[in-house]
């Protein structure tokens, strides 16, 4: 049996492998489909074609983003091999972790009505006097070498953030 994760975007591919990186998960690369998550939204995705074509085991689906409301399309002939499907949802968005490893959750608050994640990070998280841009190298920048901090926003953002669709997991979910 093989994991086969598939990240929405390139930003929580990045999270995910620096959890990988530094054994933070409940498994590891050799756990997973060719060794790597991919960035991939369905199925068809060229990304996934060769790993898919050479591996002929089971498979669990663990889909990383915060929009999940497409619906995974397995081709019948992946049908038989697909043991498990389940969502890890990064709701509102991925910068939610930012916000909250820079102490800056009630200054959000108060503007949140009138602007997402994305836009409260890029006026108002700043590391190594660069501005948060949305990019992956910020994400690698920020908690390459402050893994826990990642560690430490992720759990606090499971702590305080209700709770997802019942099909839904968090990404503390795959912590160890």
């Amino acid at each position: 049996m093989k994991i086969l994760i598939m990240c929405e975007g390139p930003n929580e591919l990045k999270v995910i492998n620096l959890l990988l990186d530094n054994d933070k998960l409940k498994f590891t690369r050799d756990d997973l489909l060719d060794m790597r998550p991919f960035h991939a939204r369905q199925l068809t995705s060229p990304q996934l074609k060769p790993a898919l074509d050479a591996y002929h085991g089971e498979i669990e689906i663990y889909r990383i983003g915060d929009k999940m409301s497409d619906t995974l399309k397995i081709p019948k002939e992946l049908s038989p091999t697909v043991k498990l499907q389940a969502k890890f949802c990064t709701k509102p968005e991925l910068e939610m972790l930012f916000i909250i490893a820079e102490n800056k959750v009630q200054d959000f608050e108060k503007v949140k009505a009138k602007q997402k994640p994305k836009d409260f990070c890029k006026k108002n998280v700043v590391f190594n006097r660069k501005k948060y841009d949305n990019s992956t190298a910020f994400y690698e920048d920020y908690f390459s070498t402050r893994i826990n901090l990642l560690i430490s926003a992720i759990t606090e953002y499971h702590r305080t953030h209700g709770k997802h669709k019942k099909d839904e997991g968090y990404l503390f979910d795959l912590l160890k």
